[in-house]
């Protein structure tokens, strides 16, 4: 796999458009009154970078992107430049439906019959699947429900829509790219929003493909803002929002403490007025290294817990991480910090206290790991008696890959996020039970 190196977010005509009024008065003065019409079909002049087919030696462009990010239209353009450039090519359009591609594929906003420049608007032919340029180039339709439909046809290359949303995903594309066998350099673009199936773990893995990576945030200057601000607000941050918007493949762990559909499910837009405040660290073993997890948990009157902020820092020394805590005790009113002293506690209470000589410091030694500390945790959010006001990810993802029986899959190379929010959690909902050597699950 090779990933597509950053590209500029504007298109060449956003970049005018953004000019000052003089100066893109003078580039447009410029521009040939004979050559304006041709640039309302140009595509390398509309299009982002990031749309552009990739250079090098590629046999698959696997574009992995949030909805809006302008996957489609990306990949109807790079079908029409090779259909527009050869009459002999023939074309496989593979959508998770018959339906689905049609609508989107060849009749949708973005799509084949849309962006057409006019004397070379292919016929399209429902009743037979089939596309047919002025110069002979077509392009077949099939449906990813019917991956027989594949076995036999050949062709020159291929369009993917949404892989991630084919049933049996595997197997039609091995029977899509066995028949891709005209022509010197067959190749197959790929258009999807990313879900964790095994179709696109093993693209991402392979040889031979480049993927592109983007968020609807990308495309902002051909969305609404009142849609890119709505979905901001519901869902920014959120698993939903990281997969459908931000374009992240988010996989899950096997035997994680938390799955991702237990921490969707403990999520609260607010929560109930404050019973008490507490602050959990993780100090980092040195300077430089792991991050200090500072995050702030309190307690409702009705007994539940609720993560507040994940305060945590990187790369920071010891003032820099005292000052966090202390600045996000003070933000939330906290009446304790919960900090491990297993890495010199000495050092620890002291640094916390010269940064606020009042801060209600309470040290805490680790005697098992990790995830033996989680697991209680874990079973509270099970409970419904845990919540987290608004979306963390970076914690989040720690949580994610806490597995049962004490090892770690998830980012970087400690949870000290993870265990912050868990000494938060022990002192504030588990004070009774925290010496014992287990939890019964709730």
């Amino acid at each position: 796999m090779h990933e597509a190196g950053a590209e500029p977010t504007l298109s060449l005509a956003e970049q005018i458009a953004a000019l000052k009024p003089a100066d893109r008065a003078h580039v447009i003065d410029h521009l040939r009154s004979a050559d304006l019409p041709t640039f309302e079909v140009n595509w390398m002049f509309w299009g982002r970078a990031a749309q552009a087919a990739p250079e090098g030696d590629w046999r698959t462009w696997l574009i992995m992107a949030g909805r809006g990010f302008g996957k489609t239209r990306a990949g109807a353009e790079w079908v029409r430049a090779q259909a527009e450039a050869d009459g002999r090519l023939r074309i496989a359009l593979v959508a998770a439906t018959a339906a689905e591609g049609r609508a989107v594929m060849i009749e949708g906003e973005s799509g084949l019959l849309a962006i057409a420049p006019e004397g070379m608007r292919p016929h399209y032919e429902p009743s037979l699947r089939r596309l047919r340029w002025p110069n002979g180039a077509q392009a077949f339709l099939y449906s990813a429900a019917e991956p027989d439909s594949l076995r036999g046809p050949q062709h020159h290359h291929a369009w993917a829509d949404e892989i991630a949303k084919w049933p049996e995903g595997e197997a039609v594309w091995a029977n899509l790219t066995m028949g891709l066998r005209l022509g010197e350099t067959p190749r197959i673009v790929a258009t999807t929003t990313p879900r964790p199936v095994p179709l696109l773990r093993t693209l991402i893995e392979g040889t031979g493909v480049t993927v592109t990576r983007g968020r609807t945030q990308d495309n902002r200057a051909h969305l609404p803002p009142a849609f890119l601000a709505a979905m901001h607000d519901a869902y920014g941050g959120t698993r939903l929002g990281r997969q459908e918007l931000d374009g992240e493949l988010i996989e899950e762990v096997a035997g994680a403490l938390w799955s991702r559909a237990l921490i969707e499910r403990c999520r609260a837009r607010i929560g109930p007025p404050p019973t008490r405040v507490v602050v959990g660290v993780d100090p980092p073993a040195g300077i430089g290294g792991d991050a200090c997890g500072i995050v702030v948990v309190a307690t409702g009157a009705e007994g539940a817990a609720y993560v507040l902020e994940d305060a945590s820092i990187a790369g920071a020394g010891p003032e820099r991480w005292a000052r966090a805590v202390a600045d996000a005790a003070a933000r939330h009113g906290a009446d304790r910090v919960i900090a491990e002293a297993n890495n010199g506690g000495a050092m620890v209470e002291s640094v916390l206290r010269a940064a606020d000589h009042g801060l209600p410091v309470k040290l805490v030694h680790a005697s098992r790991g990790k995830s033996a500390r989680a697991e209680p945790v874990a079973a509270l959010y099970e409970a419904g008696r845990a919540f987290h006001v608004g979306a963390f990810p970076a914690l989040e993802d720690e949580m994610a890959g806490l597995i049962a029986g004490g090892s770690y899959a998830g980012p970087g190379r400690s949870p000290d996020r993870a265990d912050a929010l868990v000494w938060a959690m022990t002192e504030l909902m588990l004070g009774a039970v925290r010496r014992q050597p287990a939890m019964r699950r709730l």
